[in-house]
């Protein structure tokens, strides 16, 4: 009974800790298999992520304690659990491969743009008056790999100079040639990548 229900915590740890991470991990997972419309799916879950990790780090923490924790003189008596040797699921050595792993998956939006390549400006002569700043009101982005996709999505178009995006505002703003950028094809940039355009204004 307490070994089911060991296990069980540990799932149920590496499962908030996944699901913490969806919103983050999606696009990666989307630039990698090349449906970038996926990118979005899971952005729904990034308000709960905060009650997601705390969930996490609260039940494996509280495995690590049934690990570590000295055994009652009745439970010395008994020594059921010993009788053999421990299955690897149910040691200490499994439990620290699957906390190493929920942390690596928690900590995903720190270090999640390392997939994307880095961020690009274009070397272009041209007049002044035919360079425009366009602002891009976007939802559905949730942490700086959001960024990072509707970054790479808009840098592809014919004629942008350069791209910020800014997932805590839901704002992009690029720099692009007028006769050469095709304003539609940045629309549909940012929707491929699974994100949806709320408002655009042009910025003087």
């Amino acid at each position: 009974m307490k070994q089911t229900m060991d296990k069980g915590m540990i799932g149920a740890g590496v499962l908030s800790a996944l699901a913490a991470s969806l919103c983050c991990i999606t696009p990666v997972l989307a630039l990698l298999s090349g449906v970038s419309g996926l990118a979005s799916t899971f952005s729904w879950l990034d308000p709960l992520r905060p009650w997601l990790i705390a969930l996490s780090v609260g039940l494996l923490g509280f495995a690590w304690y049934q690990k570590l924790r000295p055994r009652s003189a009745s439970e010395v008596e008994c020594a059921c659990e010993d009788e053999g040797k421990t299955p690897f699921l149910q040691g200490r050595t499994f439990l620290g491969i699957v906390t190493v792993a929920a942390v690596v998956m928690m900590a995903f939006p720190w270090y999640g743009s390392v997939f994307y390549p880095e961020k690009r400006t274009q070397t272009v002569v041209v007049p002044s008056d035919q360079v425009k700043t366009m602002a891009y009101e976007i939802e559905g982005m949730t942490c700086a790999t959001c960024e990072d996709h509707v970054r790479s999505g808009i840098e592809e178009v014919e004629g942008v100079i350069d791209v910020t995006a800014d997932y805590r505002t839901g704002r992009t703003v690029l720099r692009y040639v007028r006769d050469r950028t095709e304003l539609a094809a940045v629309r549909r940039a940012i929707t491929a990548a699974g994100y949806t355009v709320i408002h655009k204004e042009e910025i003087h």
